[in-house]
């Protein structure tokens, strides 16, 4: 059977993030800025194609309270708030202060701050701490990948069903498929992939888009 997709190149990368939403100049500027402040840690940025279709699921499931681990500047968070209605409510995690008021200034200058909040912390102790009676209808899983399993478990329990789920970075480089590469990272979004093929509670899809995406919905 033939190969079944394109491979992506820096040509037609662009071009899908020209034809995709987000590629306003307040995004731009957060792009910029990101690389200036954070040199090579900008790796960690939300891609823009995955920002656009942060934007698109969150919209089409009609979402109205979502969870994200993993704030970083502010880009995913962004693409995240943006598809919530008028009185959305988005909760970030993250443990940088650092990097938590790049993102703060950024949603208050696009108009978000009224349905975004960032809370600093172990995101762990965060997940814990919420209520079980007030369910989310989306949650984006790109933090530390040492915790991924046990944020997937947290995940899971804090969606209501038909809730949708997506986590970062699912192929890590291409490791996750190479027999000598090891390490705490690559063995947790192994586990992590593992666990949610197999998982009953939730329908999974494993897709081609920047580092890998793993989408998929609470049953």
């Amino acid at each position: 059977m033939p190969d079944k997709f394109t491979a992506m190149t820096p040509a037609l990368h662009a071009y899908a993030v020209e034809h995709s939403a987000n590629r306003d100049q307040l995004m731009r500027d957060l792009i910029e800025e990101t690389e200036r402040a954070a040199g090579e840690m900008a790796i960690m940025q939300t891609a823009p194609e995955q920002g656009a279709l942060l934007t698109v699921l969150v919209s089409a499931i009609g979402a109205r309270r979502a969870l994200e681990l993993g704030t970083f500047t502010g880009y995913g968070t962004i693409a995240i708030a943006r598809g919530l209605p008028d009185d959305g409510y988005l909760l970030s995690c993250d443990v940088s202060d650092e990097w938590a008021r790049i993102a703060e200034r950024y949603v208050a200058a696009d108009g978000l701050s009224d349905r975004v909040e960032i809370r600093l912390g172990p995101a762990l102790e965060t997940l814990r701490g919420l209520p079980r009676d007030q369910p989310f209808d989306f949650a984006f899983i790109d933090a530390d990948k040492p915790s991924y399993p046990a944020y997937y478990e947290q995940c899971v329990e804090l969606l209501r069903s038909g809730g949708l789920l997506v986590v970062d970075n699912v192929f890590r480089g291409g490791s996750v498929v190479d027999p000598d590469a090891d390490g705490e990272s690559v063995g947790a979004i192994r586990e992590l992939n593992d666990r949610l093929a197999a998982d009953e509670r939730m329908i999974a899809a494993t897709v081609g888009v920047a580092d890998g995406i793993a989408v998929a919905v609470k049953r």
